[in-house]
C-alpha cells in the first residue's frame, strides 16, 4: 500500500554532518506525524526526532541542537539533518509515518526499511 524509500546514511568522522530522507509513495490520502528513530543491535528503537503535519517537532534530549527534522508535504517526504556527529550517533535509522490511506481512510503506522550511519572516532 505504501512505501518508503530511505537514503543518505553511510560513514562519517565525528562532527561531520549526514542528511537523512525518506520519501513515501502508494496509497496515500495524507500523512500525519512522521519522524526518525534509531536501534542499535540487541536494544529498542527509540524516538530521535517527530513533527507533525502542522510542523511543531519534538527531539530526544540526546539530539538536540544538533539534529534538525523537517518535511515536505507536497513531496510525502521528511528529512533529518543531522550535524556535529558523535559515535555514540551510530545506529540504523527508520523513518516513520502515520498515513492515512486512500483503501480505507483508516490511519497506520508505516516503518521504512533503515539506513545505516556510522560515525567514527
Amino acid at each position: 500500500q505504501v512505501q518508503f524509500v530511505e537514503s543518505g546514511g553511510g560513514l562519517v568522522q565525528a562532527g561531520g554532518s549526514l542528511r537523512l530522507t525518506c520519501a513515501a509513495s502508494g496509497s496515500i490520502f495524507s500523512i500525519n506525524d512522521m519522524g526518525w528513530f534509531r536501534q542499535d543491535p540487541g536494544k529498542q528503537r527509540d524516538l530521535v526526532a517527530s513533527i507533525t503535519s502542522g510542523g511543531s517537532t519534538n527531539y530526544a534530549d540526546s539530539v538536540k541542537g544538533r539534529f534538525t527534522i523537517s518535511r515536505d508535504n507536497a513531496k510525502n517526504t521528511v528529512y533529518l539533518q543531522m550535524n556535529s556527529l558523535k559515535p555514540e550517533d551510530t545506529a540504523v535509522y527508520y523513518c516513520n509515518a502515520n498515513v492515512r490511506t486512500t483503501v480505507s481512510f483508516l490511519s497506520y503506522n508505516f516503518w521504512g526499511q533503515g539506513t545505516q550511519v556510522t560515525v567514527s572516532s
